[in-house]
Parts: C-alpha cells; structure tokens; sequence
C-alpha cells in the first residue's frame, strides 16, 4: 500500500480557504497560487502599490558558537567575512560536485551568532548538511522549520503600511538600507526590542525580499502572523494593498531576474548564470578569493552548460522544463526552458523594455506585459540574440537580455518611500 503524506500548512491556511484561494502543493505546502483578484492584478498590485505574500513555509536554521563563521563560510558561497552584524546577504549552499543544494540569505546577529533562511522543505536538509560539515568545530545548528512564520509586504507603500502598526517607525526605519535587518522575533533574544508591534509582539523585520521591489520581510512567532497579516491589510485597505499567492511571487521574481531553487539552480553547476555574484570571484574572475565547500568543482569544462535570461515578443509564454525546447536562429536545438513566466508590467517600446514604473513613460503607452524567464543552453550567448522557445506545436520569439524588468526599486534608499 502507498503511504499517503499530508501536505503541511501555514498558520495562515485558514485565512487563504476562507479567502477563496487556489490552494496547490509547493515544497510539500498547501500554499495560495492567487486569490479571486488574479495572478495579473496581484502582480501589478506590488508594483503600484503593495502586495503581501504567505511566506511561512520557508525555514530558518540557526548556526551558533565560536565556531559559527568558519562553519557558515565554508559552507556558503558568500564570503562572509565583510559581513556587519544587522546584515544579510544571499549565496548558496553546494555540495562537493558544486551543485545547488539551495540557495538562501545567511543574517549575522554577532560573530558568534547567524540565522540561515531557506527554501520550503529545506530547513532540514541544511541543517543536516551544516552539522555534517561540523567536524571539531565548536558550534550548533539548530532547525527552526514550523517554529518561526514569515510574510513579506513588497511595494512601494511597505513602509507607509509598517509605519501605522510598530513602535517608533521613524527610528526603525532610520539607517537601514537594503538588505538589512533589525529585531528578532523571540522576545528573549537582545534585539527584540528593536522592533515590536503596537501590542509589544517583537519581530525581525529584513529589508529584502523575491520581487525586486522595495519592501520587508517579516519573521515572528507563528501565534501573532494571522493577527499581523489581517492588521497589515487593514492599515493598506487605503493604499490598494492586495494578498498575493505564489503565482504572483513567481512572475514578480522573474521580471526581476530572480532564480527559483530546484529550477533555475539546482543538481548542475553553480555557475555560468546571472548569479555569479553569489560566487567569491576575485578581480580577473580567475579563481575565488576564498576556500568553500564545491568550489573546486566549479572549473570551466567543454560540456559546460550556461543559464541566460530572456524576454518574450509578446506575453505569450510556454511550459518550463525539458519537453520546452530552445532553438537558434538555424532552428539547432541548444537547450531547454527552466522558467518561463509574464511580467505583465512591461512591455516593449522603441527596442527597449519599459515597466510601469519607469520615469520617462511615454504618455498613452498601453503596458501589455512580456513573457520572461531562464534557458540553459548549450553555448555562449550574446545579449540581443534571438531564439525560439517551442513547447509541441506552440512556439514563442524571445531575445537573450542582461536584464528583465527596468527601474525596479529594491535598491532605493527607505527616505524615497517614507
């Protein structure tokens, strides 16, 4: 007989079926794709206005001790030694053929104290493959999977909607760029003062997130998330905030470049992708500038694959996955899909991508949205070459590009937002 295994839940699964969710299974989560407002009108929602997303299925892990650092920085692909407390930074963590065993955003409380945030299911997993690593290291590592919920509010009005529900938004907000983070959500911890709701619940509040878009990422204790999330639509009913589900999440982080992990990263080589950044690279980009587990995997070699990211003719899209094949201009098969969403934002004009955001709007422009995503290829490609996306009978026209969605606001400094 086959065993059936439940699919686990969110505190706030409740809130999505009473709220007519389409509910589905990601990372062994029944979890939100869209509401009734739709996948489109969620997505413009964060790029207007603002958006909140049911993030508690991903997990956090807590690396502690003397040792801690030199455990974390040999494990992730991030040097970590630049890294100030009330910081955070995304990287990966690899095994020894230097594939992706996820990627994540390590956040440093002190030198001896870090916390790893991670993909859904994988709490665990990392967990195991930290304390595996650990050898005569003086340190511990503990699973926090279930025991922290998370949600995000992105948009430009994140802030405005923060600022009406915690104490002292003026000094919360004071200095605190992006990817940065302040508080913690276990009111015993020394930081928990720092940030705490009008009703003293305290929180980790993180300027970051998976849209590029200005906004936070909020951790707190699993009882409080329902309260906050309804308190967070409440303060933003004004502003035109919207409840977001993956479908959402998922063509906002595309537009912005973004990869999904066990998709666009995964069991291949971490590297020829737009994330190199993610990489220790030294000046020449001939070598890394620091020792971590699966970096010497991480060689040039002849059946090397390479992960580009694209834009659409249209916002026609097709499948993801290997049946989804990609063809040159001679119609040579070179490669196949990982992702492909509409980042219904953007359009073209003049030869170049615009959003709905960009300044210099020309005035009447009807924004259409544009498919985008991630091919891996066979060979070198140049920005500005063509190819063709077939999935069966369906075929769609794409251009290899540096850069998907323009003028995203991740990066702009909090002022611009208050």
């Amino acid at each position: 007989m086959y065993k059936v295994i439940a699919m686990k839940t969110t505190p706030l699964h409740q809130w999505h079926l009473d709220a007519g969710a389409n509910m589905a299974d990601f990372g062994g989560y029944d979890m939100p794709l869209w509401y009734d407002t739709g996948v489109k009108n969620e997505h413009l929602a964060v790029l207007k206005s603002a958006g909140i997303f049911d993030t508690s299925h991903m997990a956090c892990v807590n690396v502690e001790g003397p040792d801690a650092f030199s455990l974390l920085n040999y494990c992730f692909t991030r040097d970590l030694a630049p890294l100030a407390v009330g910081r955070c930074v995304y990287g990966a963590f690899l095994n020894e053929k230097g594939h992706c065993l996820d990627d994540a955003i390590v956040y440093k409380f002190s030198d001896t104290s870090y916390m790893i945030c991670v993909n859904a299911g994988m709490g665990g997993d990392i967990a195991r493959h930290l304390s595996g690593c650990k050898k005569d290291r003086k340190v511990s590592v503990t699973d926090l999977t279930d025991k922290v919920a998370k949600m995000d509010i992105q948009g430009a009005d994140a802030a405005r909607i923060l600022a009406r529900l915690i104490q002292s938004p003026d000094q919360v907000f004071d200095k605190m760029p992006y990817f940065s983070f302040k508080g913690h959500f276990d009111p015993n911890h020394s930081k928990a003062d720092a940030v705490k709701l009008q009703n003293g619940t305290p929180m980790l509040l993180s300027r970051s997130g998976y849209t590029g878009e200005f906004g936070f990422e909020i951790f707190i204790v699993p009882d409080a998330v329902e309260d906050l999330w309804k308190a967070v639509l409440a303060a933003g009913e004004s502003f035109g905030i919207t409840a977001c589900g993956l479908g959402a999440r998922d063509s906002l982080r595309a537009g912005a470049g973004l990869p999904l992990s066990h998709q666009d990263i995964g069991h291949f080589k971490f590297m020829n992708h737009p994330w190199d950044f993610a990489l220790p690279c030294n000046s020449d980009r001939s070598g890394f500038t620091k020792e971590f587990l699966g970096a010497e995997a991480l060689v040039p070699e002849k059946n090397d694959m390479y992960v580009f990211p694209f834009a659409g003719d249209s916002l026609r899209k097709v499948a993801a996955g290997e049946t989804t094949g990609v063809f040159d201009i001679n119609q040579e098969q070179i490669g196949h899909v990982l992702t492909c969403a509409t980042d219904m934002g953007i359009t073209w004009h003049d030869g170049r991508i615009v959003s709905i955001n960009t300044p210099d709007l020309p005035e009447n422009i009807k924004i259409k949205g544009i498919a985008c995503g991630f091919v891996m290829v066979a060979k070198q490609l140049e920005p500005g070459t063509k190819l063709t996306l077939k999935e069966g009978k369906r075929s769609i026209g794409v251009t290899i590009v540096t850069d998907i969605r323009p003028d995203r606001t991740a990066r702009k400094k909090l002022s611009h937002f208050i």
